[in-house]
């Protein structure tokens, strides 16, 4: 769902591309909305993303870089015919910051070691 999409923003200060994402790659992002929920994405090095929204359910998409940003693009469980952006935030495991979610809510992002 898209609730998984708000996810990321894997850090950034200038032109970040696709290899600011690396640090992602075998870790998980976890999402922290007001209400204290969590959502969970994992990014895939060949552009695929997995993610787990905050009430539980299961999505699946593609990720891409555009303009500094991640865009994402839901095709499971339900395609969605517009991607979804946040910029990219440069950082390793535990780095943290604020990030908007598909929904608008203001979110807490922080890269965590493992899946």
């Amino acid at each position: 769902m898209l609730s998984t999409l708000l996810l990321v923003a894997v850090l950034s200060q200038s032109s970040p591309d696709a290899t600011d994402l690396t640090p992602a790659f075998g870790n998980t992002l976890v999402s922290t909305y007001p209400d204290g929920r969590t959502a969970r994405t994992w990014l895939l090095p060949d552009g695929r993303y997995e993610g787990q929204g905050r009430r539980g359910g299961r999505s699946s998409g593609r990720w891409s870089v555009r303009d500094g940003q991640v865009c994402f693009g839901q095709r499971r469980p339900i395609p969605v015919p517009r991607s979804f952006c946040t910029p990219i935030v440069r950082g390793g495991v535990g780095t943290r910051w604020t990030a908007r979610a598909v929904t608008g809510e203001t979110i807490q992002v922080r890269l965590v070691a493992g899946r």
